[in-house]
């Protein structure tokens, strides 16, 4: 099987842009007529709604974009109906041909890490859950992500590993000097390290990073000192970045970048831009319609233009 990031540039290129959708379903934001009639309280109404929520997403962007990204925690806090209902929306999206990034932020030492690595990463029966891609917390030290990198070489699976965060209080640790550098420099040399060590002759190896798109004076700094790593990038869209914050992401090729929006693209029937020409009851054009907007501002204000 080809290697994930290999596999990530191909769909990236099929597809024509850089955008990944993050499915971050709350319930409180759901278009009304998806789950009007059931018990409100009900974690297994909600894991439902979740479901249907999420396929209808990925219904609208399956050709559109290369990846989903479904954010774990807002499934988990459901309980174990949520669980199936994220187990059902993984396999859903790639029976649609898209690439799954799974956002856990996972990781812990020794055997407990390769406990996660070998509970998430890799699809067709490799793994429970059958991921892609993984997020991974650096912060327990470089032998904790070590049973990450193996499970992810073993079963051409991704990683991407927090370097530089896009909420504003990632600079409480990010960004402290050690040795005359920020904390992130030294997450950033490691990650390039070990993904250079793994890319076996490929442009970018099987681990990857966090940064995010609200810091465009640093991701340009990273991408100069990661030529080997690909950037996941979040904060593109309701968290401020615009698509000229993430123009240093990419390479000369347009590649090298995957660009999230979750809230922006989900709840489009919400966001001013839309809800008047769409609303509630035409939830999934509103979607459509901010995933081609995105789309467009990345491919206008970005390298990844070229792709197109």
């Amino acid at each position: 099987m080809k290697a994930f990031m290999s596999s990530l540039a191909d769909a990236v290129r099929r597809t024509g842009t850089p955008l990944i959708v993050g499915l971050d379903p709350r319930y409180d934001q759901l278009p009304a007529p998806l789950c009007g009639g059931g018990n409100a309280n009900s974690m297994e109404h909600r894991a439902r709604c979740y479901t249907t929520f999420c396929r209808g997403i990925i219904d609208v962007v399956g050709n559109t974009v290369p990846a989903v990204k479904p954010q774990a925690a807002f499934f988990e806090a459901l309980g174990p109906a949520g669980m199936t209902a994220l187990a059902d929306v993984i396999g859903y999206a790639q029976r649609a041909g898209l690439l799954v990034v799974l956002d856990g932020k996972r990781n812990d030492i020794g055997s407990t890490a390769a406990g996660y690595a070998d509970a998430w990463l890799g699809r067709d029966g490799k793994s429970a859950w059958g991921a892609d891609a993984l997020t991974v917390s650096p912060y327990l030290g470089d032998d904790s992500l070590t049973p990450f990198v193996d499970a992810a070489v073993k079963h051409s699976a991704g990683l991407f590993v927090l370097v530089k965060t896009s909420n504003p209080g990632g600079r409480t640790f990010q960004d402290l000097t050690i040795e005359g550098q920020p904390l992130y420099r030294h997450v950033a040399a490691l990650v390039e390290a070990v993904s250079a060590e793994h890319a076996d002759g490929e442009a970018y190896g099987p681990v990857g990073a966090v940064v995010g798109a609200t810091y465009p004076a640093q991701l340009e700094e990273l991408r100069d000192a990661m030529p080997h790593t690909w950037f996941l990038v979040p904060g593109f869209g309701s968290q401020g970045g615009t698509a000229a914050d993430v123009a240093a992401a990419f390479d000369a090729e347009g590649l090298g970048a995957i660009v999230n929006s979750s809230r922006g693209i989900i709840f489009a029937h919400n966001g001013a831009a839309y809800a008047e020409r769409f609303g509630a009851a035409r939830w999934q054009d509103a979607v459509a319609a901010a995933t081609a907007d995105a789309v467009a501002q990345l491919g206008a204000d970005t390298p990844a233009g070229k792709l197109r």
